[in-house]
């Protein structure tokens, strides 16, 4: 049995990791921007006392380290962000919203750089610990399409934030990876995606169960691959 956190657990990939990671016994923290209005994690978690709900917005540093104080510093052996965010749709050179730039940034970069800060005492104390970013193939340089100036460069960016926490990190017991879940049948993905969250969330969950700390800084696809950067 495990203690998994997922952030960004209210909804899609986030959501359905919790009610896999539940059903196999671990102990779940299920981290929501709204508690107030997760309702679907609400019913996910009715009855199950291995899950507990935790407000954190990603995009607020102080959330962030009001969760980390009410959490305490008890062992966390894996940290999955999932929580991000789109970026609206003014994404091209030519009609560019600079202030939704802004605010993906906080939640698709920096946020996630402030939640490894904040449990990283949790993940030392695992003796074991990983730290699993989502991000996405967009953020890859290998990625063959341009626009989508806003998500894909705060998505490259939090690759670097991995790699790098895996660099700093070294001497410590935690592995730190990024993740691209696929194209999945979510808000964002759409209805017409490859993959159910069923399917993403499986694999997510199957790549993060192998990793040793000889992986620590490497970008994966949801099936296992390796993903070029």
């Amino acid at each position: 049995m495990s203690t998994v956190m997922i952030v960004g657990a209210t909804r899609g990939i986030g959501l359905e990791m919790v009610r896999q990671y539940a059903a196999d016994g671990d102990i779940v923290i299920a981290c929501a921007r709204d508690t107030g209005a997760a309702t679907l994690l609400d019913e996910v978690a009715a009855g199950i006392e291995s899950v507990t709900i935790e407000q954190l917005d990603i995009a607020d540093p102080a959330s962030i380290d009001a969760a980390a104080e009410r959490i305490g510093d008890g062992a966390i052996d894996k940290v999955v962000i999932v929580a991000g965010v789109a970026g609206g749709n003014q994404q091209t050179l030519d009609d560019l919203d600079i202030e939704a730039w802004h605010d993906t940034l906080n939640a698709n970069t920096i946020g996630p750089a402030l939640v490894a800060r904040a449990f990283k005492r949790n993940l030392i104390a695992s003796g074991n610990g990983s730290l699993m970013i989502i991000s996405s193939q967009v953020g890859a340089s290998t990625w063959p399409l341009g626009g989508m100036y806003i998500y894909s460069t705060t998505k490259a960016a939090v690759n670097r934030v991995g790699k790098i926490l895996s660099i700093d990190w070294k001497d410590e017991p935690i592995t730190v990876s990024i993740m691209h879940p696929g194209w999945v049948q979510t808000d964002m993905g759409g209805a017409q995606a490859e993959l159910t969250v069923e399917e993403s969330a499986s694999g997510i969950r199957t790549v993060l169960s192998g990793l040793t700390k000889k992986d620590s800084g490497n970008f994966y696809k949801w099936n296992g691959e390796l993903h070029a950067w």
